[in-house]
């Protein structure tokens, strides 16, 4: 009998890559610049996830709208030239877990994001991960986390099963995003939200390193 097709959509920020010197760097300059205050490091890495407006409204809701978004456009330009300076690292073991993942037959790949779609080609492109990930949904497409928009078009254009699909995170949004659109959730503990967060918000499983992965998912699939 023909094993079911799988798919494993992860997020990127926190999960795949350890970005938060770039996005704390970048959103200190949005506020320095605009002349406010900058928000504590742990305020902003708990908004990494969201749609970039999304998180700056939860950052600032004492802002009016129009303040909102310029410290969006300062955080873009700001985190455009970090962008063009250095790049941020992938976890350790990431690669290798990409790596064995995409070998194999009845496995897709996919992303789920707050990027832009800009931000993500130019992440997949650093590391030489464009072929890896069928499906690409980001924030230029789609309501922020945790809206299930975004693992609902990845079903969609994949054609996989909800109960063959796990989401893989590194936040509270991540996993009500997949439990929201009925699949399976792994949260990863070395990213920007508490796990005990993480845990409360009842995640499939709970992952402490990549090693941990394939036999991880494994166990869930087994579940479906």
């Amino acid at each position: 009998m023909t094993e079911p097709l799988k798919l494993v959509i992860f997020d990127v920020d926190g999960t795949l890559i350890d970005s938060q010197d770039h996005i704390f760097a970048a959103m200190s300059h949005a506020f320095a610049a605009l002349g406010h205050d900058v928000p504590a490091r742990q305020q902003v890495l708990a908004i990494v996830g969201l749609s970039l407006p999304e998180a700056i409204a939860r950052l600032a809701p004492q802002f009016d709208p129009a303040l909102q978004d310029a410290i969006v456009t300062a955080y873009k330009q700001s985190f455009n030239q970090q962008r063009l300076a250095s790049h941020p690292s992938l976890f350790p073991g990431a690669r290798e877990a990409l790596d064995n993942l995409a070998a194999r037959d009845d496995v897709l790949l996919g992303v789920a994001t707050g990027k832009s779609r800009r931000g993500l080609d130019h992440i997949l492109a650093v590391y030489g991960l464009e072929g890896y990930f069928v499906t690409r949904q980001v924030a230029d497409d789609h309501p922020s986390k945790p809206n299930p928009s975004m693992i609902l078009a990845a079903l969609s254009e994949t054609g996989i099963a909800p109960a063959q699909a796990i989401m893989v995170g590194d936040t509270t949004f991540d996993i009500d995003m997949g439990r929201a659109a009925g699949v399976r959730t792994l949260g990863v503990t070395w990213g920007y939200h508490p796990e005990a967060a993480l845990r409360a918000a009842g995640p499939d499983a709970l992952i402490a390193d990549y090693t941990q992965i394939g036999p991880t998912l494994e166990h869930l699939w087994r579940q479906a």
